[in-house]
């Protein structure tokens, strides 16, 4: 009887440890979730700057006169570029 209570005693001993192991593993997925959730959103809210950034640059556009309308044309070429750049980049990290 000996052996098989030292037996069972180890084998206890070792799903505790796997326990704590899977208790551990679990807390670090929690945090990866949050990181990456974390990510996502500074991700969208860059997005969301460039794009709003960009469509009052194109709203000006309207109302610019045939003299200035190149100006602002520069500009939204200058956002059109960034917002395009933001976005292949946040395709790319979250593809």
């Amino acid at each position: 009887m000996e052996k098989r209570e030292a037996y069972r005693q180890k084998i206890e001993a070792k799903l505790d440890e796997w326990k704590a192991e899977i208790d551990r593993l679990k807390a670090k997925a929690r945090q990866k979730q949050v990181d990456v959730e974390t990510e996502y959103k500074e991700e969208l809210n860059t997005l969301r700057e460039k794009r709003e950034e960009l469509k009052r640059k194109l709203e000006q556009l309207e109302d610019a006169s045939e003299d200035a309308w190149e100006d602002i044309k520069k500009g939204i070429e200058k956002s059109r570029k960034e917002m395009k750049t933001a976005f292949d980049k946040a395709l790319k990290k979250f593809s």
